[in-house]
């Protein structure tokens, strides 16, 4: 008796092991929550901050533990019209930035960092697309067939981004205090 029902339980045992150990069915793209904009814009902020992207496009003031990104000016680039002392000459073989570390002169001259607020002298009249491919590609202003960016933007460093970050980090900049601020365009070498 025994062994005529370990005959037919040995086969219903196997089929529930298989079952379980099956991964689930991915869900269908309608059922994959979306992040709603805040969470959205809460996303992009945390990234922008771990990527460090007020190392350079927030203008810094001096305080007693050194430079801090001015809360008035977040993201806003190299400030226009700011004067860089002139190159010394013993400079060779340096890169050197600004002491608000919004400009940087090097071998490939002198460059500025973008605006990347939600004014239109920034990123408010990007599209997302361009957005993309300035950061992945490495293009001014996401524009095809416009100038690399120049260092020290590390675009190769974000050129695998997921594009969910990408979006994320738009939506964010896109929700910035706007700062009117027209960069400067930059200085070739020897100019």
């Amino acid at each position: 008796m025994k062994r005529k029902y370990s005959r037919i339980l040995a086969p219903i045992a196997f089929l529930l092991v298989v079952a379980c150990n099956q991964p689930a069915p991915a869900p269908e793209a309608s059922e994959v929550p979306q992040p709603t904009e805040a969470e959205l814009i809460e996303r992009g902020e945390y990234l922008v901050h771990v990527m460090g992207c007020h190392d350079c496009h927030s203008p810094k003031l001096m305080g007693p533990q050194g430079p801090y990104p001015d809360p008035d000016r977040l993201l806003s680039g190299h400030p226009a019209g700011t004067q860089l002392p002139p190159v010394p000459k013993d400079a060779a073989g340096w890169a050197l930035l600004s002491m608000d570390l919004t400009a940087a002169v090097g071998p490939w001259g002198t460059s500025f960092a973008a605006n990347l607020t939600s004014d239109e002298s920034g990123i408010g009249n990007w599209t997302e697309e361009q957005f993309k491919r300035a950061l992945k590609q490495g293009l001014y202003k996401g524009l095809e067939g416009s100038r690399p960016l120049l260092p020290p933007m590390p675009w190769q460093n974000y050129k695998d981004i997921k594009d969910e970050d990408a979006h994320a980090i738009f939506t964010y900049l896109k929700s910035t205090k706007p700062v009117e601020n027209v960069v400067p365009a930059p200085v070739p070498p020897g100019a």
